[in-house]
């Protein structure tokens, strides 16, 4: 057991952008312990996909993010995006809502690559929490997933897609605000566990909205409906 699961590196990161981070990354294949984890985590998400909190009319908050996004804080980005390619095909073969089509798992690889980028092997701020959610609804939602949509629709569907659809622009930039803050509490729940388990090295003591927090979240919503409105405007 000692071989397959050896003392591991409490480091932490300031950044993703070292050698070190990604070979710690990597290691993470080695151990059992985490494998076990991602699978587990795997199977959450697969069965949470179709599961979503209802806000509003057509606003909705699909519960498998939280898991996506604490599966990737513990294993990092190398078994994040395996994770990744894995729960969206078994999602595919297990609970299809159309034909499959390959592009999709990128989106999937995406997100939780964000997700892990900003949480693994740091320390986690609330900012760092939100930054992650945001680069998700904006670059992943909005941005990635507009032209694997269009391809979508025409390769499988032979139907034409709006590729600038307000109302989805809109219901990312709406809900955007209100996944982050769920998601802070969220973490602030099972991290500590997860310390004790020696899957986390980073504490709760951050993981709380400060004035700076609070601030950012409403320039980047302010941001967001501008751009929208300012779409709206000019169509």
């Amino acid at each position: 057991m000692q071989k397959n699961n050896p003392v591991r590196d409490k480091t932490l990161y300031k950044t993703p952008f070292s050698k070190a981070y990604w070979i710690q990354a990597a290691s993470e294949f080695k151990r059992l312990d985490v494998l076990i984890f991602a699978a587990l985590m795997i199977a959450l998400r697969v069965a949470l996909k179709s599961i979503s909190i209802p806000i509003a009319a057509n606003l909705r908050i699909n519960v498998a993010f939280f898991i996506n996004a604490f599966g990737a804080m513990v294993f990092g980005p190398v078994v994040a995006i395996a994770a990744a390619a894995v729960s969206d095909t078994l999602g595919c073969l297990l609970f299809p809502s159309g034909p499959y089509f390959f592009p999709f798992i990128f989106i999937e690889i995406a997100g939780s690559l964000i997700f892990a980028l900003f949480l693994y092997r740091t320390e986690v701020t609330a900012l760092r929490v939100t930054l992650s959610r945001f680069c998700i609804d904006f670059f992943v939602n909005i941005v990635l997933n507009t032209p694997v949509m269009w391809l979508y629709y025409q390769m499988m569907l032979g139907k034409n897609y709006r590729i600038f659809d307000a109302l989805r622009i809109v219901k990312n930039l709406v809900m955007f605000p209100l996944e982050a803050v769920l998601l802070v509490l969220f973490l602030r729940v099972v991290i500590p566990p997860a310390q004790k388990l020696g899957f986390l090295y980073s504490g709760v003591d951050k993981l709380r909205f400060t004035k700076k927090n609070i601030i950012f979240l409403v320039v980047m919503t302010v941001v967001g409906a501008a751009a929208v409105a300012l779409y709206v405007a000019l169509k």
